[in-house]
């Protein structure tokens, strides 16, 4: 009968310990996720300053640091083409944020989104068609040379990462050239002016990442004077990478601003957000100063868009300093 009785305060005791070691085996394995989690953007943030070995296109993927050669792919005809007009309320088109550094030239850029929340975006074709870009400013170098008038000419230098057309590349872009565009470069008119633009080789970047991964995507430019201008993107757990001369624009000579958003891919176009949407952007320049940058507002260089609001922006010297910004609907 003793047995009996005491049989129901056996059964808690048991069920208390499953208990307990199912909560302990929760709160581990949630443990374990975030260790992983950070691991994984420790890596990114890596990867995303790591030189490749040599001119060319490359993939690494987690946890590896060393670049694998892999074969280039041509780039889309597909013009990212600059700011026009007006400047609009939401996002692109010049109204932006840009990273300007105070002294010296940047040497590397890397664009992030530390905070996003949203459902869906639609691009031009489709959902999640959007692109990454990080811009340079507008420059007037000795690549202007050979323009109607050199003085008036402006080169700009795009890096790009298309998730409808699955590549990251540079784009290249002579503005006011006004004469017939060199070999290799196509013509884009604007009125009566003639602009021209031309890609580096494209790295394939296999699957689309869909919007809500936004988070996990890092997207980086370097220039070496004389050398060569490198991309760098990081999804999730793999990298890419491709490379160009620096002597297509001269970006090392004349770089102090940089602008990165998520914005429609190509032609001018939108990425709509579903509502509500909130993003926060990180663009973290090197100049090698501990300097902190401006947050240049209305200087963003691109032509595409996305339907959000800017909110405010803060910039922070030390050893990356950057500029951190917010926009939403």
């Amino acid at each position: 009968m003793k047995q009996i009785t005491h049989l129901p305060r056996i059964a808690r005791i048991v069920a208390a310990s499953v208990l307990t070691a199912a909560t302990i085996s929760a709160a581990f394995a949630q443990t374990v996720n975030k260790t992983e989690a950070r691991n994984q953007e420790t890596w990114r943030e890596t990867i995303s300053r790591t030189q490749t070995p040599a001119p060319g296109c490359f993939h690494a993927s987690y946890p590896s640091l060393t670049w694998a050669k892999v074969d280039c792919v041509t780039a889309p005809n597909i013009p990212y083409a600059p700011r026009r007009g007006v400047i609009g309320e939401t996002v692109g088109n010049g109204n932006d944020y840009a990273a300007e550094v105070t002294s010296g030239f940047i040497n590397t850029t890397v664009g992030s989104f530390p905070g996003v929340e949203t459902r869906t975006e639609t691009g031009l074709n489709g959902e999640n068609d959007y692109s990454l870009q990080l811009n340079s400013n507008f420059m007037n170098t000795s690549a202007c040379n050979g323009a109607s008038d050199p003085a008036k000419c402006l080169d700009w230098e795009q890096f790009v990462y298309s998730s409808g057309y699955e590549v990251a590349f540079m784009q290249y872009w002579l503005i006011y050239w006004d004469t017939t565009c060199p070999s290799g470069w196509f013509t884009y008119t604007v009125s009566s002016d003639t602009f021209c633009y031309t890609n580096s080789n494209a790295v394939s970047v296999p699957q689309v990442e869909a919007i809500i991964l936004l988070r996990t995507l890092k997207l980086s430019g370097s220039a070496v004077k004389a050398g060569l201008d490198t991309l760098v993107l990081a999804a999730e757990r793999e990298a890419f990478s491709t490379t160009g001369s620096d002597s297509v624009v001269d970006l090392a000579t004349a770089w102090t601003e940089s602008e990165f958003n998520v914005i429609g891919d190509g032609d001018g176009s939108e990425a709509t957000f579903s509502t509500p949407s909130f993003i926060k952007v990180k663009v973290a320049v090197s100049n090698r100063t501990t300097n902190v940058p401006t947050c240049a507002a209305d200087s963003g260089t691109t032509g595409e868009t996305n339907n959000l609001n800017l909110g405010s922006c803060s910039s922070t010297g030390g050893a990356v300093p950057y500029i951190e910004f917010t926009e939403s609907n």
